[in-house]
């Protein structure tokens, strides 16, 4: 239910991104920053880290060393929810995240704390991001969202 106010019909105005415009990109840099640091270390503890429009989640994999050899690792994903892939008609490689892997939601509270900005920003800041991150989808403009 969370992600269904990211599936847009009509274009998005800037009406609709009111934190987005008071924000500096250094402002919004670090707010993302943050919530990629809160989510890579839940993924260091084995948890999925839904964010509204997915889940990052580590799955395992096989690595191949040398010619013969096969290691088990993990390595990270992310898993667009089912209802955005069919909206945006989004062709995505098929990522099976295991049913034991526990799930949190992003802690806004957590975030904010670390880079000293209020919890409403934050929030905000975020949805925001991801209403954009649909908006580009909408119209089909190429998107690219890095964390690190």
């Amino acid at each position: 239910a969370e992600m269904v106010k990211y599936l847009l019909f009509s274009p998005l105005g800037p009406e609709k991104l009111p934190t987005l415009k008071e924000l500096t990109t250094s402002e919004i840099c670090k707010v993302w920053a943050s919530a990629s640091k809160y989510i890579w270390r839940q993924l260091l503890q084995k948890r999925a880290v839904e964010i509204g429009v997915g889940t990052f989640a580590v799955v395992p994999a096989h690595a191949r060393v040398g010619e013969d050899k096969v290691l088990p690792v993990e390595r990270p994903v992310f898993k667009p929810c089912r209802l955005l892939k069919k909206f945006y008609k989004l062709k995505c490689a098929k990522t099976k995240i295991p049913d034991e892997t526990p799930s949190v939601p992003l802690d806004f509270e957590q975030i904010a704390a670390d880079i000293h900005f209020r919890r409403e920003i934050v929030e905000r800041c975020i949805h925001e991001t991801l209403l954009f991150f649909a908006g580009a989808l909408r119209d089909n403009k190429e998107v690219e969202f890095s964390f690190k």
